[in-house]
């Protein structure tokens, strides 16, 4: 292996002396090293430029946001012929403009940096022909407006038109030799191993495609196919490519050294370079927002500690016994030593030198063939690897298949999973086999998990697996998954009798008990079900048929099974159609309030509202929340309607405070979630001028139980303490009442319609509940309100339970309210108690 990578390096060192450039029989003056220079703020013109007061030396203006002009030395260009060439260093600026200066008159051009297709030369210049003899010429200027910075720009040279022809060729035959040696490299490596690539060969294929694309845009080669990439363009372009060659060539380094050589910190560290090459090559690009001087030296300074980190890798890797470095070595080298020549060109401690630049590509072509061959070698390593892998080939079945299993089982139940449902589903649908596919979601799981913990939510599905597997064990066929953390599915193969059999299983499974530790609880399921290939035959068709048809069981009241029906499909889409008009309803002013008196049980006094949301639809007319509003709530634009909504209670609060009394605004989650929530409420509060007593929220239990229910809690405090009254509405549906009491800052305890409805009836142990929920809220000090009284016989039970205030029908339906007009409600005389 030496003996090669000798002779590689030999080779290396042959075409780098046959490409140095010979010299010209012409003259090249360089004019870089003898520049004065001076700013001017407007668009000059030839008198301007003359007269302006040029700095030479140190101090002299390096940049300028208008013009920077430079005064070329003349006196050295006595021996060019007439048509010679002035070469330009590519770098970034608006406009450039060339003033000529002779006996006869002055000639002005001006390019702008989006023209400058025809001007440009091989080895990265831009190119302006002089028709004048250098002996001719009295002053020669050149401007930029809006350059980079003068540092950045190293090379001014005047050649003539015989020694330009050498050079360009010179420039040809290395990037030809350059542009072959790496298209070889990139193709081979392409077609080698194409169906399982490798880390190492990824990187070094983006790395062989970056330093093609690099050699082209830097040398101007690109200009052929893109005429426009060349200036300005092709140095941002230039940038970006260098960080990209960077981060390739490390990340390749990292992929290709052996397993286990190198320690984590340093691959961490190399990562980061990696990382911070490529970031600050996208900098550097971006002349127009990140200043050019500070990020170009920036870039070149992390890109000199990526190489000493390359050489420490190397190192380390070599000395730890790796082989493959020795070629990354041989053909790094080369060009770690030239990228240093390039870099200490670049930070002005060495001078301009073409040699340095042909030498930079011809480095990268030597290197694409020996990283070649370091992925050879590589691949060798590997074959042997895969040939050792081939002994054990039977363990690695035995533990495939044991994987498969457990790929298609739930860990938690024993049932099978998603994938293993999605399998069974397939089969059955390849072979045409009619079956109904049952979607099960188990309720109030989270309610469980919030109360007891996560372990024992594990403890209720693992019986409801169970469950099910009973319910299945009349029908052979049938098979029970659970696709999802709530979610199960049953595939029930047959005609419509097995169908029932299992729904009628299924329900007598409804309301048994489980236990975890000392607790104990029901089961409760929401099933949706349709069947193949009636309702569908496409397994998506299927799943979302289902899943309507459990929306529906979960909507219309859980614990219940739903069929699916192509109505339910009608409204699913109907509500997607409500999400998708609400943003123009919003402008159009359709959302509006309606209010609803909240009077006082001992006199029926008014005592305040409560603020309802309508939808005045143009097509489906006024619609209350209970059609459109959790379709909107999923939606960004809830939270819109939700401002909207509390926007408009407060302009009424404004306008009519003595006649409304407390206003009762709903709100949800996302409105009281965050650390500004209070904040932004008790604001809009001042803007409107609404003092924060006349504002009264609503929340329900199902908010309390939000993720972010310490933030909502620390935010109702911070209301309560501003003086906004605080209310928890459908009291005594949820689970944690009790707990919320003692934890809320609550005002207002409003009992559900559905305790109220039957409080007048002699039996159903209604009036037991609602005389338990006015006691609690009386003992801890809170005001009780209960909602729906559409009777006196109600409202007087409620008094003689000691129910301070109610709503409902009977003192009044939701009313709208226009602006500057109150809403009056039909007098209800007090309830007298007899």
């Amino acid at each position: 292996m030496k003996s090669k990578l000798r002779a590689l390096a030999l080779a290396w060192l042959l075409l780098l002396a046959g490409l140095a450039p010979g010299s010209a029989s012409a003259t090249v003056v360089d004019l870089r090293g003898r520049v004065c220079t001076a700013t001017l703020d407007t668009t000059p013109d030839a008198r301007a430029v003359i007269a302006a007061r040029y700095q030479c030396g140190t101090g002299q203006p390096t940049r300028s946001d208008r013009w920077l002009w430079l005064r070329l030395d003349v006196k050295r260009l006595g021996d060019l012929p007439p048509r010679w060439n002035l070469l330009i260093d590519q770098t970034r600026f608006d406009r450039l403009a060339i003033l000529t200066v002779t006996d006869r008159g002055s000639t002005f051009h001006v390019h702008a940096a989006t023209d400058l297709a025809s001007n440009w030369s091989p080895g990265g210049v831009l190119r302006f022909a002089i028709a004048p003899a250098g002996r001719d010429i009295r002053a020669l200027y050149i401007g930029f407006q809006r350059i980079d910075d003068l540092s950045l720009m190293r090379k001014v040279t005047a050649i003539s038109a015989d020694a330009l022809a050498a050079t360009v060729s010179g420039w040809m035959l290395l990037m030809g030799v350059f542009v072959g040696t790496l298209l070889s490299a990139l193709l081979y490596n392409t077609v080698i191993h194409t169906g399982h690539r490798h880390a190492f060969q990824r990187w070094y294929l983006l790395w062989v495609a970056v330093a093609l694309a690099y050699g082209l845009v830097w040398t101007n080669m690109a200009a052929f196919v893109v005429p426009g990439l060349v200036g300005p363009w092709a140095v941002r372009v230039d940038f970006v490519l260098i960080g990209l060659l960077v981060a390739a060539a490390t990340m390749f380094l990292l992929a290709v050294i052996e397993e286990s050589v190198l320690p984590r910190a340093l691959v961490r560290i190399a990562r980061a370079l990696a990382g911070g090459a490529a970031a600050l090559g996208c900098m550097a690009a971006a002349d127009h927002v990140f200043p050019p001087v500070l990020a170009d030296r920036l870039f070149n300074y992390v890109i000199a500690l990526s190489m000493v980190i390359l050489l420490l890798t190397s190192a380390i890797a070599a000395r730890r016994g790796s082989r493959v470095v020795w070629f990354y070595l041989v053909g790094w080298s080369p060009v770690i030593a030239v990228f240093l020549l390039r870099l200490a060109r670049n930070l002005g401690l060495t001078l301009q030198d073409d040699r340095v630049d042909m030498a930079s590509f011809a480095a990268l072509a030597f290197e694409a063939l020996v990283l070649s061959l370091a992925i050879a070698d590589r691949f060798r390593l590997i074959r042997q690897t895969l040939e050792q892998a081939r002994q054990r080939h039977e363990v690695d079945r035995a533990e495939a298949n044991a994987l498969r299993f457990a790929a298609h089982t739930d860990f938690l139940t024993g049932l099978g999973n998603r994938a293993a449902f999605q399998d069974q589903t397939q089969r059955l649908i390849a072979e045409a086999a009619p079956f109904d596919l049952f979607l099960i979601d188990v309720d109030y799981l989270k309610d469980v998990n919030d109360r007891l913990g996560h372990a024992a939510g594990d403890a209720l599905l693992r019986a409801i697996a169970a469950a099910l597997s009973d319910a299945t064990q009349a029908l052979p066929d049938a098979r029970v998954c659970r696709i999802g953390g709530d979610e199960f599915a049953i595939l029930c193969p047959g005609g419509p009798d097995a169908a029932a059999a299992l729904i009628q299983a299924i329900a007598a499974a409804q309301g048994e008990s489980w236990s975890f530790a000392d607790q104990t609880g029901t089961m409760s399921l929401s099933i949706g079900s349709t069947r193949y290939p009636e309702d569908a035959q496409a397994l998506d068709l299927l799943f979302q048929n289902a899943d309507l048809a459990l929306y529906t069981a979960k909507r219309i009241g859980r614990g219940r099974h739903c069929r699916y029906d192509p109505l339910q499909r009608s409204l699913r889409e109907l509500r997607t159609e409500f999400a998708g008009d609400a943003e123009a309803a919003l402008i159009r002013g359709e959302f509006e309030l309606h209010l609803q008196p909240i009077v006082s049980l001992h006199d029926a006094a008014i005592c305040g509202h409560e603020a309802l949301l309508r939808w005045n639809h143009p097509v489906h007319g006024l619609m209350s929340p209970a059609r459109f509003a959790d379709v909107l709530v999923a939606e960004r634009i809830g939270l819109r309607i939700q401002d909207h909504v509390l926007d408009l209670a407060l302009a009424r609060l404004r306008d009519d405070a003595a006649d409304l009394g407390v206003l009762a605004v709903n709100f949800t989650s996302a409105q009281l979630s965050g650390p500004r929530a209070a904040r932004r409420v008790l604001d809009r509060l001042a803007d409107h001028g609404v003092a924060p007593s006349s504002l009264c929220v609503e929340v329900t239990e199902g908010v309390m139980l939000d993720r972010a229910a310490d933030s909502i809690l620390a935010n109702l405090q911070a209301l309560h303490e501003a003086g906004v009254c605080i209310a928890l509405d459908d009291f005594g549906t949820g689970y944690a009442s009790l707990v919320h009491l003692r934890r809320l800052p609550v005002d207002r305890i409003k009992i559900d319609q559905s305790f109220i409805a039957g409080i007048d009836q002699l039996s159903g142990g209604t009036t037991a509940i609602v005389r338990a929920i006015v006691g609690l809220g009386r003992g801890l000090g809170k005001c009780v309100v209960a909602e729906g009284i559409e009777t006196e016989s109600q409202a007087l039970a409620l008094k003689r339970l000691g129910c301070q205030m109610g709503q409902g029908f009977l003192y009044g339906r939701p009313a709208p309210l226009a602006a500057n007009a109150v809403v009056t409600y039909p007098r209800v005389p007090a309830v007298v108690a007899s």
